[in-house]
Order: structure tokens, then C-alpha cells, then sequence
């Protein structure tokens, strides 16, 4: 069977030899990652580009090249450098378009200080329909997969829409294997390095001097988990981020704290767990009990969603892969034990006399 290849040409206009240089990169290192991702071949001279590889891909290459060209437009007077995050990025998104086309899917797009955040996998579209359309929704995965960043701009989208009046960012005060001593300062300053990947999400999409206006009126708070306790939360976005550190008492009050015309995010990679392991996650726990109850939504999502660098999805596969190993080598062990104890008892019993 011989696989059809097809060649592309393609001409970059206008010529312009600061954004070729750009949108090629150091050494050609964008164009051989757009290769190397997309498998594909790609050989330049000045602005013509012919891409050799399957029809798919090849067509995925030629319109990654026009969109990247598009970024190296002057501004005020320079020619941006493409990022590897860029590109990176970029192929992302190219990868799984058609999965997305395929889905029917209308992706929502949210627009922030820095410009416009959307969904880039299958599964963050859904995640974020979810998020629109249930009081609670729950995102589960690894690392790197957007779970955080697109719940804070559902918040912030949500806030400057005016269906709620209040952003309220949370998290089990649980450190990862290290002891971090007593923290100086008062309560926000204690939780601040729990809460850090939402306050840089939070600057990033509203800038800072806005974020620390809202955070001194109070219609940003940001609370250690401990002190939800009690409350009612009305007209709030709430976010429980790092979920798989909750005890299953503190699962249960968070869930119950929630008010009318409230949304809640719940976030957690349940890989990562950092409780002694005597106590059983309340992330995981909520997995089991919530499962069939219709107004919360589950979106679980796996290493084809990671946005980060492309070696953090290969590192999760790795991990899951070794897991699963594990599991098996785990249940051979159990079954050969179980058959070593029946044939011992079997012995103890024909030995026994009658």
C-alpha cells in the first residue's frame, strides 16, 4: 500500500527579509519544529516555501506558515520575534481543528486585557461550554492542560459581563512534600505562594493595578480553604483550585458553601496528590459520589491538551504509562498470591485427617 504525498507551494507577501527571519527562527529551529511536529518537510528560499508531506499535514503546515507570518507584522516600527511558546502553541491549536470542526464545536472566546483566550483542544471546549452551562463544574488532568487559566477567564468574562458581582479564588493550604515554615505578613500575604498561578492569570488577563483595586474593594478574595467554612456565597464565580488536596470533609462544606446565582470551578490533578496517605482525597472522592447528579459537569483531561512545551505532554504519558505497568506487574502479583493461598489451603486440607 504507498502512502500519497503531496507538494505545496508557498509564497509569503509581502517578501519582507526581518519577518522571514522571525518567522524562521535561530537556525531555522521554528521551521524545524513545525516540521518535527507536524511531519512534514519544508525547504525555503527567501519568502517561497514548499512543504512536502501527507495532504492533512501538509495543509496544516501551509496554513501555520501564513498565520505565524501574520505575527511577524511590524510594530510600531519592529518585527516581533516568534516566541517557541508561539509556535508551539500554534501547532496546538492546527492539531486539533479538525477534532474540534469534527465536534460541531463553537468554540467561546473570551477577551481579556492581553487580547482574546480560547479554547485550543477538544476537551478545553467542552470544559469551557460546561463551565457556562453548570453551577459546578469539575476539571481534572494533568499538569499544563489549561484547567486554572480558563477557569479565571470564565471568572473574569463573567464578572465584566455583570452576572456576578464577585471572584473568589480558594485552595487547600497543603505544601507539596516540603515544609515552608510559618509565613510572614497578614492572612493574604501567608496565602499568597498557595495562590500564585491565579493571581498571574488574574494580572494577565485584567493588569495589575486593576486586580489590586478589586482586591481592596473585596469583590476579589482570595481565602485559604479553611475559612469557607460558615459562609453562603451569592452572586460569586468561585474557584477551587489544587482540589486534590481537600480532605473529604472539606470537599463536601466547599461544595455546600455554594449560593444563588453562584458558578463554581472545581481544579485538580488527581496524580498529584500531596495528603498523608492516610486520608483519602476529597477530589477523588466527589469522582465517585457526584458522578450521576445532572447540574455538575466532570471534564477530564489527558496529555493531548497540554499547552505548556511539548516534552511536559511526553513527560505525563511517561508517568501514566509507568502507572499502568505498575497496575498490571500490582494485579499478576495479587492473582499469583491468591492462587498460592488456595493450593495451600487445598494441601492443609487433604493433609488434615477425616
Amino acid at each position: 500500500m504507498t502512502t500519497k504525498v503531496t507538494t505545496m507551494n508557498v509564497y509569503l507577501e509581502p517578501a519582507d527579509t526581518r519577518r522571514l527571519v522571525s518567522l524562521c527562527g535561530p537556525f531555522d529551529d521554528n521551521i524545524k519544529q513545525l516540521e518535527r511536529r507536524l511531519g512534514v518537510e519544508i525547504v525555503h528560499k527567501d519568502n517561497h516555501f514548499t512543504i512536502v508531506g501527507l495532504p492533512r499535514n501538509a495543509l496544516n503546515a501551509n496554513n501555520l506558515l501564513r498565520q505565524l507570518y501574520i505575527e511577524t507584522q511590524t510594530v510600531k516600527g519592529s518585527t516581533p520575534d516568534l516566541e517557541p511558546e508561539v509556535i508551539h502553541l500554534a501547532i496546538q491549536e492546527a492539531i486539533n481543528l479538525e477534532a474540534q470542526q469534527d465536534n460541531n464545536d463553537t468554540s467561546i472566546h473570551i477577551k481579556t486585557k492581553r487580547g482574546v483566550i480560547k479554547p485550543r483542544t477538544p476537551n478545553q471546549s467542552v470544559y469551557m461550554h460546561n463551565i457556562t452551562r453548570h453551577d459546578i463544574s469539575f476539571g481534572i488532568g494533568p499538569a499544563g492542560t489549561g484547567k486554572t487559566y480558563l477557569a479565571v477567564a470564565a471568572a473574569v468574562d463573567a464578572y465584566e459581563r455583570q452576572e456576578v458581582r464577585r471572584i473568589l479564588l480558594t485552595r487547600p493550604a497543603v505544601e507539596a512534600g516540603e515544609k515552608l515554615g510559618f509565613l510572614p505578613g497578614d492572612l493574604s500575604q501567608k496565602v499568597d505562594p498557595y495562590l500564585r498561578p491565579l493571581y498571574d492569570a488574574l494580572f494577565e488577563m485584567m493588569g495589575f493595578e486593576k486586580v489590586e483595586k478589586l482586591i481592596e474593594r473585596g469583590v476579589i478574595e482570595v481565602a485559604p480553604l479553611a475559612y469557607m467554612r460558615g459562609r453562603t456565597l451569592n452572586d460569586a464565580f468561585i474557584i477551587l483550585d489544587e482540589a486534590q488536596n481537600t480532605t473529604v470533609e472539606q470537599m463536601k462544606m466547599f461544595l455546600t458553601r455554594i449560593g444563588f446565582n453562584s458558578r463554581a470551578v472545581i481544579t485538580g490533578d488527581i496524580t498529584q496528590i500531596d495528603l498523608p496517605r492516610s486520608q483519602k482525597s476529597g477530589l477523588r472522592h466527589a469522582i465517585e459520589v457526584l458522578s450521576e447528579v445532572s447540574e455538575i459537569s466532570f471534564n477530564f483531561f489527558v496529555a493531548q491538551d497540554v499547552v505548556r512545551h511539548p516534552v511536559v505532554a511526553r513527560i505525563v504519558e511517561a508517568y501514566e504509562a509507568f502507572e499502568q505497568q505498575e497496575q498490571i506487574e500490582k494485579a499478576a502479583k495479587d492473582q499469583a498470591y491468591r492462587e498460592r493461598e488456595q493450593k495451600r489451603q487445598l494441601l492443609e486440607k487433604e493433609a488434615t485427617p477425616q
